[in-house]
């Protein structure tokens, strides 16, 4: 059997073309995405190229056994050495703050997207709240987490949630370059949005800021220098931050993959977390808050 017929019959008919992928790339030497494209029956084809492309690639490559980001390596070793200046001040680790879970830890606590979440965030009298990186969220199960090479929701996410007052000031923990100021307007999605653009042993990545306020695009333009510590953003409220309660969404990305309009996923697919993990490493490299922290 040739590799084309090899792949064209693997992927026919098959509702998770991720899985199928990434034994493709165990099994097939060298495999590459244009390769699998032009073998791929018509219709898995066109299911293929309704995904980002990069993903897509970083699947391949974790069948071949290689990281799913190729820069995964170098920005983690930057990460463990390199100094950070605080997100809010206080700084989170030197203030009282709890684990805002939502798999039934706290059975009395509205969702992040009920209005009744702020009286009882208010009523714990602390200055943080914080949403865990790699949570299953139920809120996610919907077809705007869907795409088209898998019937899997994405669920797992991919950032740390900071629960604060709407307009608490947010800070650069890094130097950086002003990549995206955007809006994401679409219901639960992250309002106004800010990515900046690092650079770390030769390598670039990226760091996003979600559920902004306003002022952002009076705060930061696209190209402008950024030093650590700076003013970048405020929290936003209801109407300007996608519909939350108020809080930030932070996340690192050691690969924007093919997203080029200033948003990036926020949650991955279950059965992909190894890669997403790759793609998107632990934000609390950077926070550098004790693990207890996100426990309730």
């Amino acid at each position: 059997m040739t590799r084309a017929s090899t792949i064209a019959t693997a992927l026919a008919s098959q509702p998770d073309l991720y899985g199928v992928l990434r034994q493709l790339g165990a099994k097939l030497p060298e495999l590459t995405l244009a390769e699998v494209l032009s073998a791929a029956p018509m219709d898995e084809a066109r299911r293929l190229r309704g995904v980002d492309q990069g993903l897509l690639r970083a699947v391949i490559r974790s069948g071949q056994g290689k990281s799913a980001a190729p820069n995964e390596d170098a920005l983690r070793s930057f990460l463990a050495q390199t100094p950070v200046a605080p997100l809010f001040l206080p700084p989170i680790g030197e203030a009282d703050s709890i684990a805002l879970l939502t798999r039934g830890e706290r059975p009395d606590m509205p969702a992040f997207s009920d209005r009744a979440f702020d009286t009882w965030f208010a009523l714990q009298a602390v200055p943080y709240g914080l949403g865990s990186y790699g949570e299953k969220r139920s809120v996610y199960a919907t077809d705007q987490f869907a795409d088209s090479a898998s019937p899997e929701r994405r669920t797992y996410h991919l950032g740390i949630d900071v629960f604060a007052p709407a307009m608490t000031p947010v800070y650069a923990p890094l130097p950086g370059e002003v990549a995206f100021v955007t809006y994401n307007a679409d219901p639960l999605d992250y309002g106004h949005t800010l990515i900046l653009k690092h650079e770390a042993n030769g390598v670039s990545f990226h760091t996003l800021y979600g559920h902004l306020a306003g002022t952002l695009p009076n705060l930061c333009k696209v190209g402008a220098s950024i030093a650590a510590g700076q003013l970048i953003a405020h929290l936003g409220d209801w109407h300007e931050n996608g519909g939350w309660a108020a809080h930030i969404h932070f996340q690192i990305m050691a690969d924007m993959l093919e997203q080029t309009g200033g948003n990036f996923f926020g949650v991955g697919h279950e059965s992909l977390w190894d890669v997403w993990q790759s793609i998107c490493p632990d934000p609390n490299l950077i926070l550098r808050l004790p693990p207890d922290r996100f426990q309730v």
